[in-house]
């Protein structure tokens, strides 16, 4: 790999294995500055939309809405990296397709286990929640788990 910063070799002087994701530090051989790279396996996953559209899995829209839902809230970003790891572990065994509702059902199901409030702010989007009356119902339905 080349130097970000002078664009010369490198060398990996540590490694470290992940569940999902390998991380490597990295030296230049000629500046000497370091640099940590992280490589995780592509995965070739279409999503299918309510309207029948396909495109590409996209990590980073689940990192997102979970990140919002989260907000100022005490979950750890370390905590939301390893959930949205385990759902895209999951994501995998659907097979090359996979509906966003699935998709939405399991960020609910892991928000759910995180903290009842960022479960709720996700909710209220994804069902796109009208009326309070909507807030309710999923709080009574919370209040019995």
């Amino acid at each position: 790999m080349r130097c970000l910063f002078c664009s010369k070799d490198t060398k990996v002087v540590d490694k470290r294995d992940g569940d999902e994701i390998t991380r490597r530090r990295r030296e230049c051989l000629s500046c000497k500055k370091r640099f940590t790279t992280y490589e995780r396996a592509h995965i070739n996953l279409m999503v299918v939309k309510k309207d029948g559209r396909r495109e590409n899995f996209d990590r980073q829209k689940i990192l997102s809405g979970i990140m919002k839902a989260c907000e100022k809230r005490p979950v750890s970003q370390e905590t939301i990296e390893k959930s949205v790891n385990e759902i895209e572990t999951e994501l995998r065994s659907f097979g090359e397709e996979i509906l966003t509702t699935d998709i939405g059902e399991l960020v609910m199901q892991k928000l759910k286990k995180l903290d009842k409030v960022a479960y709720v702010r996700f909710a209220s989007v994804y069902r796109n929640f009208d009326h309070i009356s909507e807030f309710e119902k999923e709080l009574k339905v919370l209040r019995k788990v």
